[in-house]
Protein backbone atom coordinates (compact mmCIF):
# COMPACT_ATOMS: atom_id res chain seq x y z
CA UNK A 1 0.00 0.00 0.00
CA UNK A 2 1.47 3.51 -1.25
CA UNK A 3 2.15 6.08 1.42
CA UNK A 4 -1.18 7.75 0.24
CA UNK A 5 -3.67 4.60 0.38
CA UNK A 6 -2.04 4.14 4.18
CA UNK A 7 -2.63 7.85 5.24
CA UNK A 8 -6.52 7.17 3.50
CA UNK A 9 -6.89 3.84 5.65
CA UNK A 10 -5.90 5.15 9.06
CA UNK A 11 -7.81 8.19 8.61
CA UNK A 12 -10.95 6.24 7.01
CA UNK A 13 -10.13 3.41 10.49
CA UNK A 14 -9.86 5.93 12.62
CA UNK A 15 -13.36 7.94 11.98
CA UNK A 16 -15.30 5.02 11.48
CA UNK A 17 -14.00 3.83 15.23
CA UNK A 18 -15.16 7.21 16.32
CA UNK A 19 -18.28 6.03 14.89
CA UNK A 20 -18.22 3.14 16.67
CA UNK A 21 -17.60 4.09 20.03
CA UNK A 22 -20.59 6.67 19.60
CA UNK A 23 -22.84 4.07 18.31
CA UNK A 24 -21.84 1.03 20.71
CA UNK A 25 -22.31 3.20 23.99
CA UNK A 26 -25.62 4.46 22.85
CA UNK A 27 -27.12 1.04 21.98
CA UNK A 28 -25.27 -0.14 24.69
CA UNK A 29 -27.23 2.31 26.99
CA UNK A 30 -30.67 1.33 24.86
CA UNK A 31 -30.39 -2.30 25.17
CA UNK A 32 -29.69 -2.06 28.86
CA UNK A 33 -32.86 -0.34 29.72
CA UNK A 34 -34.84 -2.24 27.13
CA UNK A 35 -33.54 -5.08 29.30
CA UNK A 36 -34.78 -3.44 32.50
CA UNK A 37 -37.83 -2.49 31.08
CA UNK A 38 -40.50 -4.52 33.12
CA UNK A 39 -43.68 -2.98 34.51
CA UNK A 40 -42.52 -1.48 37.69
CA UNK A 41 -44.59 -2.82 41.09
CA UNK A 42 -46.89 -0.53 42.39
CA UNK A 43 -46.37 1.55 46.52
CA UNK A 44 -47.84 -0.32 49.15
CA UNK A 45 -51.75 -0.11 50.29
CA UNK A 46 -50.50 1.61 53.53
CA UNK A 47 -48.50 4.29 51.49
CA UNK A 48 -51.71 4.85 49.52
CA UNK A 49 -53.61 5.08 52.66
CA UNK A 50 -51.47 8.02 54.30
CA UNK A 51 -51.24 9.79 51.10
CA UNK A 52 -54.83 10.79 50.61
CA UNK A 53 -54.51 13.66 52.85
CA UNK A 54 -52.07 14.95 50.57
CA UNK A 55 -52.85 18.20 48.95
CA UNK A 56 -52.08 19.71 45.51
CA UNK A 57 -51.66 22.54 43.18
CA UNK A 58 -51.97 21.81 39.62
CA UNK A 59 -50.23 23.90 38.05
CA UNK A 60 -51.12 24.64 34.15
CA UNK A 61 -48.99 27.23 31.99
CA UNK A 62 -50.85 28.22 29.37
CA UNK A 63 -49.75 31.13 26.24
CA UNK A 64 -52.89 32.06 23.93
CA UNK A 65 -54.42 28.53 24.88
CA UNK A 66 -58.66 29.86 24.73
CA UNK A 67 -59.46 26.80 22.05
CA UNK A 68 -57.86 24.04 24.76
CA UNK A 69 -57.93 25.40 28.30
CA UNK A 70 -61.67 24.75 29.21
CA UNK A 71 -61.29 21.43 28.18
CA UNK A 72 -58.29 20.61 30.21
CA UNK A 73 -59.14 22.56 33.39
CA UNK A 74 -62.92 20.22 32.92
CA UNK A 75 -60.48 17.05 32.86
CA UNK A 76 -58.45 17.93 35.73
CA UNK A 77 -61.09 18.63 38.09
CA UNK A 78 -62.83 15.40 37.35
CA UNK A 79 -59.14 13.73 38.98
CA UNK A 80 -59.99 11.00 41.55
CA UNK A 81 -58.71 12.84 44.28
CA UNK A 82 -60.93 14.63 47.21
CA UNK A 83 -61.84 18.06 46.06
CA UNK A 84 -61.05 19.68 49.00
CA UNK A 85 -57.52 18.74 48.53
CA UNK A 86 -56.87 19.96 44.80
CA UNK A 87 -56.92 23.37 43.15
CA UNK A 88 -56.18 23.66 39.63
CA UNK A 89 -54.05 26.88 39.17
CA UNK A 90 -53.40 28.20 35.42
CA UNK A 91 -51.13 30.74 34.92
CA UNK A 92 -52.03 32.55 31.86
CA UNK A 93 -48.73 33.47 30.33
CA UNK A 94 -48.32 36.53 28.10
CA UNK A 95 -51.37 35.45 26.35
CA UNK A 96 -53.08 38.21 24.11
CA UNK A 97 -56.65 35.97 24.31
CA UNK A 98 -59.25 35.41 26.90
CA UNK A 99 -57.18 32.38 28.00
CA UNK A 100 -57.82 33.54 31.63
CA UNK A 101 -61.04 34.58 31.32
CA UNK A 102 -62.15 31.14 30.09
CA UNK A 103 -59.76 29.02 32.45
CA UNK A 104 -61.98 30.81 35.37
CA UNK A 105 -65.52 30.05 34.06
CA UNK A 106 -64.10 26.62 33.59
CA UNK A 107 -62.99 26.45 37.80
CA UNK A 108 -59.67 27.53 38.23
CA UNK A 109 -57.85 29.83 39.94
CA UNK A 110 -56.17 31.90 37.61
CA UNK A 111 -52.64 34.15 37.31
CA UNK A 112 -52.00 36.44 34.78
CA UNK A 113 -48.52 37.28 34.15
CA UNK A 114 -46.80 40.02 31.52
CA UNK A 115 -43.05 40.09 30.64
CA UNK A 116 -41.99 41.03 27.43
CA UNK A 117 -38.40 40.48 28.62
CA UNK A 118 -38.50 37.20 30.38
CA UNK A 119 -40.81 34.82 28.28
CA UNK A 120 -40.94 31.49 28.23
CA UNK A 121 -42.22 28.27 30.03
CA UNK A 122 -39.69 28.55 32.69
CA UNK A 123 -40.53 32.33 34.11
CA UNK A 124 -44.35 31.46 34.17
CA UNK A 125 -43.90 28.08 36.40
CA UNK A 126 -41.54 30.28 38.51
CA UNK A 127 -43.91 32.71 39.13
CA UNK A 128 -47.02 29.87 39.53
CA UNK A 129 -44.27 27.88 42.43
CA UNK A 130 -43.34 31.02 44.26
CA UNK A 131 -47.29 31.97 44.40
CA UNK A 132 -48.15 28.42 45.54
CA UNK A 133 -45.33 28.15 48.00
CA UNK A 134 -46.45 31.75 49.38
CA UNK A 135 -50.38 30.59 50.01
CA UNK A 136 -49.03 27.77 52.63
CA UNK A 137 -52.01 25.57 51.37
CA UNK A 138 -50.56 22.81 49.22
CA UNK A 139 -47.87 19.97 49.99
CA UNK A 140 -46.58 19.77 46.46
CA UNK A 141 -47.17 21.13 42.52
CA UNK A 142 -48.12 19.23 39.66
CA UNK A 143 -47.13 20.83 36.19
CA UNK A 144 -49.81 19.70 33.30
CA UNK A 145 -49.35 21.21 30.34
CA UNK A 146 -52.47 23.58 28.59
CA UNK A 147 -53.40 21.08 25.73
CA UNK A 148 -52.83 17.82 27.97
CA UNK A 149 -55.35 15.36 29.09
CA UNK A 150 -54.58 13.82 32.38
CA UNK A 151 -55.71 9.98 33.81
CA UNK A 152 -58.16 10.34 36.73
CA UNK A 153 -55.42 8.55 39.25
CA UNK A 154 -52.37 11.23 38.15
CA UNK A 155 -52.73 12.90 41.89
CA UNK A 156 -53.14 9.46 43.79
CA UNK A 157 -50.08 8.29 41.81
CA UNK A 158 -48.16 10.91 42.61
CA UNK A 159 -48.69 10.86 46.71
CA UNK A 160 -48.35 7.11 47.07
CA UNK A 161 -44.73 7.85 46.07
CA UNK A 162 -44.80 11.33 48.02
CA UNK A 163 -46.26 8.59 50.95
CA UNK A 164 -42.83 5.98 50.45
CA UNK A 165 -40.27 8.96 50.50
CA UNK A 166 -40.40 10.26 46.65
CA UNK A 167 -40.02 14.27 46.42
CA UNK A 168 -40.44 14.37 42.70
CA UNK A 169 -42.28 12.08 40.28
CA UNK A 170 -42.80 11.93 37.16
CA UNK A 171 -45.99 9.96 35.31
CA UNK A 172 -46.07 8.62 31.89
CA UNK A 173 -46.39 11.31 29.32
CA UNK A 174 -47.71 10.15 26.14
CA UNK A 175 -49.91 11.39 23.10
CA UNK A 176 -53.55 12.28 23.28
CA UNK A 177 -54.52 11.41 20.29
CA UNK A 178 -52.20 8.66 18.54
CA UNK A 179 -54.01 7.78 15.50
CA UNK A 180 -54.58 11.47 13.80
CA UNK A 181 -51.72 10.35 11.01
CA UNK A 182 -49.14 8.25 10.79
CA UNK A 183 -46.58 10.54 12.46
CA UNK A 184 -48.30 11.09 15.48
CA UNK A 185 -48.31 7.07 15.99
CA UNK A 186 -44.80 7.30 15.22
CA UNK A 187 -44.53 9.64 17.78
CA UNK A 188 -46.69 7.15 20.13
CA UNK A 189 -44.16 4.80 19.74
CA UNK A 190 -41.41 7.22 19.98
CA UNK A 191 -42.57 8.18 23.17
CA UNK A 192 -43.27 4.66 24.91
CA UNK A 193 -39.60 3.91 23.99
CA UNK A 194 -38.15 7.49 25.49
CA UNK A 195 -40.70 7.82 27.94
CA UNK A 196 -41.82 4.06 29.16
CA UNK A 197 -39.00 2.15 28.10
CA UNK A 198 -36.75 4.02 30.14
CA UNK A 199 -38.47 5.23 32.80
CA UNK A 200 -39.26 1.73 33.64
CA UNK A 201 -35.95 0.98 33.72
CA UNK A 202 -34.59 3.37 35.41
CA UNK A 203 -37.06 3.11 38.34
CA UNK A 204 -35.78 -0.69 38.86
CA UNK A 205 -32.00 0.47 38.27
CA UNK A 206 -32.98 2.97 41.38
CA UNK A 207 -32.08 6.27 39.25
CA UNK A 208 -33.41 9.12 38.38
CA UNK A 209 -36.36 9.11 35.35
CA UNK A 210 -35.65 12.48 34.69
CA UNK A 211 -38.55 15.14 34.32
CA UNK A 212 -40.50 15.33 31.11
CA UNK A 213 -42.15 18.57 31.33
CA UNK A 214 -45.40 17.45 31.75
CA UNK A 215 -47.15 15.33 34.10
CA UNK A 216 -44.51 15.93 36.92
CA UNK A 217 -44.75 16.68 40.85
CA UNK A 218 -42.67 18.42 43.27
CA UNK A 219 -43.07 18.31 47.03
CA UNK A 220 -42.89 22.12 48.78
CA UNK A 221 -40.32 20.79 50.84
CA UNK A 222 -37.79 20.00 47.54
CA UNK A 223 -38.91 23.64 46.11
CA UNK A 224 -37.79 24.67 49.24
CA UNK A 225 -34.33 23.29 49.01
CA UNK A 226 -33.69 23.32 45.55
CA UNK A 227 -35.86 26.68 44.17
CA UNK A 228 -36.94 26.78 40.66
CA UNK A 229 -34.68 28.54 38.07
CA UNK A 230 -34.89 26.51 34.77
CA UNK A 231 -35.53 28.90 31.98
CA UNK A 232 -34.10 26.98 29.21
CA UNK A 233 -35.92 25.66 25.92
CA UNK A 234 -35.60 22.21 28.04
CA UNK A 235 -36.90 23.82 31.37
CA UNK A 236 -37.66 20.17 32.63
CA UNK A 237 -34.81 18.12 31.69
CA UNK A 238 -32.69 21.18 33.37
CA UNK A 239 -34.52 20.93 36.86
CA UNK A 240 -34.70 17.36 36.63
CA UNK A 241 -30.73 17.49 36.27
CA UNK A 242 -30.19 20.01 39.13
CA UNK A 243 -32.55 17.85 41.27
CA UNK A 244 -30.38 14.51 40.41
CA UNK A 245 -26.88 17.50 41.08
CA UNK A 246 -28.44 17.71 44.53
CA UNK A 247 -28.67 14.07 45.37
CA UNK A 248 -32.86 13.75 44.41
CA UNK A 249 -33.97 11.47 41.89
CA UNK A 250 -37.30 11.57 40.09
CA UNK A 251 -39.35 8.63 40.73
CA UNK A 252 -41.86 6.77 37.92
CA UNK A 253 -45.40 6.39 38.20
CA UNK A 254 -46.00 3.69 35.14
CA UNK A 255 -49.57 3.34 36.11
CA UNK A 256 -50.67 7.38 35.65
CA UNK A 257 -50.61 9.12 32.44
CA UNK A 258 -50.34 12.79 30.75
CA UNK A 259 -51.40 12.64 27.36
CA UNK A 260 -50.51 15.51 25.19
CA UNK A 261 -51.73 16.75 22.12
CA UNK A 262 -48.87 16.22 19.39
CA UNK A 263 -49.44 18.43 16.17
CA UNK A 264 -50.09 16.21 12.65
CA UNK A 265 -48.91 18.60 9.81
CA UNK A 266 -44.86 18.50 9.18
CA UNK A 267 -44.61 21.85 9.56
CA UNK A 268 -45.83 22.46 13.45
CA UNK A 269 -44.02 18.73 13.74
CA UNK A 270 -41.16 20.44 12.90
CA UNK A 271 -41.36 23.70 15.01
CA UNK A 272 -42.13 21.18 18.18
CA UNK A 273 -39.26 19.09 17.31
CA UNK A 274 -36.53 21.95 17.22
CA UNK A 275 -37.49 23.47 20.24
CA UNK A 276 -37.09 20.45 22.22
CA UNK A 277 -33.56 19.39 20.44
CA UNK A 278 -31.97 22.49 20.40
CA UNK A 279 -32.75 22.97 24.05
CA UNK A 280 -31.39 19.37 24.39
CA UNK A 281 -28.29 19.92 22.65
CA UNK A 282 -27.56 23.44 24.87
CA UNK A 283 -27.71 21.15 28.05
CA UNK A 284 -25.90 18.37 26.93
CA UNK A 285 -23.10 21.25 25.89
CA UNK A 286 -23.77 23.19 29.30
CA UNK A 287 -24.39 19.46 31.93
CA UNK A 288 -22.40 16.71 30.55
CA UNK A 289 -19.16 17.85 32.32
CA UNK A 290 -20.77 19.00 35.42
CA UNK A 291 -22.84 15.63 35.77
CA UNK A 292 -20.10 13.72 35.32
CA UNK A 293 -17.73 15.18 37.93
CA UNK A 294 -20.42 14.95 39.91
CA UNK A 295 -20.88 11.22 39.31
CA UNK A 296 -16.98 10.73 40.00
CA UNK A 297 -16.74 12.45 42.79
CA UNK A 298 -19.52 11.53 45.33
CA UNK A 299 -19.89 8.38 43.69
CA UNK A 300 -23.19 8.85 41.86
CA UNK A 301 -24.96 6.25 39.84
CA UNK A 302 -28.10 9.08 39.64
CA UNK A 303 -25.90 11.59 38.35
CA UNK A 304 -24.20 9.08 35.75
CA UNK A 305 -27.05 8.20 34.39
CA UNK A 306 -28.43 11.56 33.78
CA UNK A 307 -25.14 12.13 32.27
CA UNK A 308 -25.88 8.96 29.81
CA UNK A 309 -29.26 10.12 29.31
CA UNK A 310 -28.55 13.71 27.74
CA UNK A 311 -25.39 12.25 25.48
CA UNK A 312 -27.55 9.33 23.77
CA UNK A 313 -28.97 11.61 21.12
CA UNK A 314 -32.22 11.57 19.76
CA UNK A 315 -33.13 8.29 18.42
CA UNK A 316 -33.07 9.49 14.69
CA UNK A 317 -29.63 11.08 15.11
CA UNK A 318 -28.44 7.15 16.32
CA UNK A 319 -29.78 5.38 13.48
CA UNK A 320 -27.82 7.70 11.32
CA UNK A 321 -25.12 6.96 13.47
CA UNK A 322 -25.42 3.30 13.03
CA UNK A 323 -25.99 3.36 9.33
CA UNK A 324 -22.81 5.54 8.50
CA UNK A 325 -21.05 2.67 11.10
CA UNK A 326 -22.03 -0.19 9.59
CA UNK A 327 -21.33 1.22 5.74
CA UNK A 328 -18.03 2.44 6.68
CA UNK A 329 -17.12 -0.69 8.07
CA UNK A 330 -18.26 -2.57 5.25
CA UNK A 331 -16.17 0.21 2.24
CA UNK A 332 -13.14 -0.88 4.93
CA UNK A 333 -13.53 -4.61 4.84
CA UNK A 334 -14.08 -4.68 1.01
CA UNK A 335 -10.89 -2.80 0.93
CA UNK A 336 -8.84 -4.75 3.46
CA UNK A 337 -10.82 -8.16 3.55
CA UNK A 338 -7.79 -9.77 6.22
CA UNK A 339 -8.28 -6.57 8.54
CA UNK A 340 -9.35 -7.79 12.22
CA UNK A 341 -10.34 -3.89 12.99
CA UNK A 342 -12.27 -4.32 9.81
CA UNK A 343 -14.13 -6.85 10.75
CA UNK A 344 -15.20 -5.91 14.29
CA UNK A 345 -16.31 -2.68 13.49
CA UNK A 346 -18.62 -4.57 10.80
CA UNK A 347 -19.62 -6.47 13.82
CA UNK A 348 -20.43 -3.68 15.98
CA UNK A 349 -22.34 -1.86 13.45
CA UNK A 350 -24.75 -5.39 13.17
CA UNK A 351 -24.99 -5.70 17.15
CA UNK A 352 -25.48 -1.80 17.49
CA UNK A 353 -28.41 -2.18 14.69
CA UNK A 354 -29.99 -5.17 16.12
CA UNK A 355 -29.78 -3.17 19.71
CA UNK A 356 -31.26 0.11 18.36
CA UNK A 357 -34.22 -2.60 16.23
CA UNK A 358 -34.96 -4.48 19.88
CA UNK A 359 -35.41 -1.30 21.68
CA UNK A 360 -37.70 0.29 18.85
CA UNK A 361 -39.70 -2.69 19.08
CA UNK A 362 -39.67 -2.53 22.54
CA UNK A 363 -41.45 0.71 22.61
CA UNK A 364 -43.93 -0.21 19.91
CA UNK A 365 -45.02 -3.31 21.90
CA UNK A 366 -45.36 -0.56 25.48
CA UNK A 367 -46.92 1.58 23.07
CA UNK A 368 -50.52 -0.09 21.80
CA UNK A 369 -50.33 0.50 18.54
CA UNK A 370 -50.52 -2.67 17.28
CA UNK A 371 -50.58 -3.73 13.57
CA UNK A 372 -50.97 -0.20 11.82
CA UNK A 373 -48.18 0.59 14.20
CA UNK A 374 -46.12 -1.61 12.73
CA UNK A 375 -46.97 -0.82 9.48
CA UNK A 376 -45.70 2.79 10.07
CA UNK A 377 -42.69 2.07 11.49
CA UNK A 378 -42.17 0.63 7.60
CA UNK A 379 -42.23 5.02 7.27
CA UNK A 380 -39.29 5.33 9.93
CA UNK A 381 -36.37 5.96 7.63
CA UNK A 382 -38.21 8.77 6.15
CA UNK A 383 -39.30 10.58 9.01
CA UNK A 384 -35.53 10.16 9.95
CA UNK A 385 -34.66 11.78 6.91
CA UNK A 386 -36.93 14.69 7.21
CA UNK A 387 -36.08 15.58 10.91
CA UNK A 388 -32.89 15.47 10.31
CA UNK A 389 -32.71 17.50 7.40
CA UNK A 390 -35.10 19.91 9.14
CA UNK A 391 -32.72 20.37 11.81
CA UNK A 392 -29.71 21.50 9.47
CA UNK A 393 -32.05 23.52 6.78
CA UNK A 394 -33.48 25.78 9.49
CA UNK A 395 -32.06 28.34 12.59
CA UNK A 396 -31.53 27.57 15.82
CA UNK A 397 -34.40 29.00 18.02
CA UNK A 398 -32.96 30.79 20.98
CA UNK A 399 -37.05 31.53 22.46
CA UNK A 400 -40.30 30.00 23.11
CA UNK A 401 -42.36 29.25 20.37
CA UNK A 402 -46.36 28.19 20.73
CA UNK A 403 -47.04 25.03 18.44
CA UNK A 404 -50.12 25.80 16.81
CA UNK A 405 -52.65 23.70 17.53
CA UNK A 406 -55.13 21.54 16.32
CA UNK A 407 -59.09 22.51 16.89
CA UNK A 408 -60.52 20.51 19.95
Amino acid sequence: MTSLGNFVWTTGLTFVTLLGIGAGLSCGYLLLLTFYSRRNGLPSARAAFLARQLRFDVIVPAHNEAQLIPRTVANLLNMDWPQACFRVVVIADNCSDNTATLARSAGALVLERQNDTLRGKGYALELAFQFSQASTWADAVVVVDADSEASPNLLAACAQRIGEGAHAVQAHYGVRDPFASWRTRLMCIALAAFHRVRSRAREHLNVSCGLRGNGWCVTHELLQRIPYRAYSLAEDVEYGIELGLNGYRVHYADEASVDGEMVSDAQSAQTQRQRWEHGRFALIRAKTATLLKAAYRKPSAVCFDLAMDLLVLPLSYIAVNVMALLVGALALWLWQPDSRAAGALSVLGVLCAVSMFAYVLRGWQLSGMGKQGLKDLARAPFFIGWKVLSMVRNRQPTTWVRTRRRAP
